[in-house]
């Protein structure tokens, strides 16, 4: 097969995998001259819109959303053997979660997995990937710091594995994507669109695992001599290759310098539940930032540069912004929403699930996870069984081990006397004493991000306490029905005829004259 050219240049000249043992790695920001090359190629092709499934169905499949367009993105450029090795990892690294676009990866962790255990296990634990996924030799890596840096350096994984160089240290963290229970902003009023797909997250864009890595601000003082004085952010740059509005881009965000100073919230981790990295996680090296949206703790992270602002790479400067509920497609700019990044305080329910029919004695069994960043913890968490009137906390010993970056798993029987659909919610409390909105509508912004709501469901509520329940309920198993079957009729007459007859009678439906 013949290999695609541009100008009488093949493709893979024009944008090389430059750096050996650096699979599906090509640097855009040293090289403007790449980019406007790339810019061109692409504005001359048409590409697959985005899946409308905002105001249309959601798609019963899985994976459940196809990435067209950022894929064809790739092709255009020669760089399809990225697209097709990515999914090869997700298979071997991520087969059984819930795959919610396939490329760039979206995974979501499945309910069971998710209240498993306070620490999420590797193979379950969420992904939302911007890009492809690169293959990094770990001897091959080297991780560069420069801007504003007082001395600039580049640093391989021996170094920065060794504990004469830089202390190591753990940390339990909770990483949370900005779209989590985006669903449910989506259902009440649609919001923005984007080419990379704005995925119909539910409650499992989430996960906690143990961090082993060293201190960046450690390293800055180590090996940097710290920063300038004119220095206030940090910028993350990735391998991956991502494209905003056919410009190309890798992959970058910053935090500020006083997220990484005031205490140690921001590691180079290589390490995740005692395993290395796996490669969709990051592999050799990524950032975690303990507290924000998970964007901008990057992946395959391999240059550090001190700013005196925030980056302008798209994904920190135009993306991932909050706004309010009065901006929308007729005024939205990236100038008037704010950037999101502490995570606000968060719950779900997780079981039961949604509209399903249950079965109890008087009470309901619920279990969820519950969260809140910014150094924040949570401290109480209460459902409430009629939509928001009355709050029944979940005790103590009910709720997994406190840390300070990290959720708390929680199970609670609660107390409920009505029948037919009753409405359940879910609000946590955290150390500040922060809450949650009551219902969706407030948390509703274009962006559908960080939907930090009550969580609520809605459940059948059968209370065999109730002697006419029970009565029915025997009846239904005496004669093969379910009442789990709530729509499916019932085969045989509601009551017998003498029943009936001595009811009406008794109460007659019509008055006397």
């Amino acid at each position: 097969m013949t290999e695609p050219t541009y100008q009488g240049k093949p493709l893979s000249q024009l944008f090389p995998e430059e750096r050996a043992g650096w699979k599906g790695y090509i640097e855009w920001e040293d090289c403007p001259e790449r980019k406007a090359i790339g810019r061109e190629i692409l504005k001359t092709k048409k590409f697959t819109p985005s899946p409308e499934f905002q105001l249309a169905p959601i798609p019963d499949t899985n994976p459940v959303l196809i990435g067209w367009r950022y894929k064809e993105y790739h092709e255009a450029l020669g760089l399809k053997h990225i697209v097709d090795h990515s999914w090869e990892i997700v298979q071997k690294e991520k087969p059984d979660m819930i795959h919610l676009l396939d490329f760039p990866y979206n995974g979501e962790t499945r309910r069971d997995k998710l209240m498993e255990g306070k620490i999420t296990d590797n193979k379950y634990h969420f992904i939302r990937n911007h890009g492809g996924v690169p293959e990094i030799d770990e001897d091959a890596f080297e991780l560069e710091f420069g801007g504003l840096v007082n001395k600039p350096c580049n640093l391989t994984m021996k170094d920065l594995k060794d504990p004469n160089k830089f202390p190591q240290m753990e940390l339990t963290v909770t990483l949370q994507c900005s779209g989590t229970r985006r669903i449910e902003q989506i259902k009440e009023y649609p919001g923005e669109g984007d080419e990379l797909i704005q995925a119909p997250w539910g409650e499992g864009a989430i996960g906690t695992a143990v961090y082993r890595g060293v201190s960046l601000k450690k390293v800055l003082k180590i090996a940097c001599g710290g920063l300038k004085p004119e220095a206030q952010h940090l910028e993350f740059i990735g391998a991956d290759t991502y494209f905003k509005k056919l410009n190309i881009f890798n992959y970058a965000v910053s935090v500020p310098w006083r997220k990484v100073r005031n205490a140690e919230e921001v590691i180079l981790a290589w390490e995740m539940n005692g395993k290395p990295l796996p490669k969709i996680h990051g592999y050799p090296l990524r950032v975690v930032v303990t507290g924000y949206i998970g964007a901008r703790s990057a992946k395959w992270v391999y240059k550090i540069n001190a700013l005196a602002e925030p980056s302008m790479g798209p994904v920190q400067s135009q993306e991932y912004l909050y706004y309010t509920p009065q901006i929308g497609k007729h005024n939205v700019k990236y100038s008037n929403g704010f950037s999101i990044q502490n995570m606000p305080v968060s719950s779900a329910i997780i079981f039961p699930l949604d509209k399903k029919v249950i079965v109890h004695a008087g009470k309901i069994a619920m279990q969820g996870w519950s969260y809140s960043g910014g150094g924040n913890w949570v401290e109480r968490v209460e459902v409430s069984p009629d939509g928001g009137h009355t709050w029944w906390a979940v005790p103590q010993e009910q709720l997994t081990q406190k840390h300070y970056h990290a959720w708390r798993l929680w199970q609670v029987e609660v107390p409920v006397e009505a029948e037919g659909w009753i409405e359940v919610c879910v609000r946590t409390w955290d150390s500040s004493n922060n809450t949650e909105p009551t219902f969706v509508r407030s948390a509703w912004n274009w962006g559908l991000h960080v939907t930090s709501s009550a969580h609520r469901i809605k459940l059948y509520s059968v209370n065999t306490t109730r002697p006419e329940t029970a009565k029915r309920l025997a009846w239904l198993e005496e004669h093969g029905e379910r009442i789990e079957d709530l729509t499916v009729p019932i085969k045989e007459g509601l009551e017998p005829l003498d029943e009936y007859l001595a009811t009406v009678r008794k109460f007659p439906r019509e008055p006397e004259s």
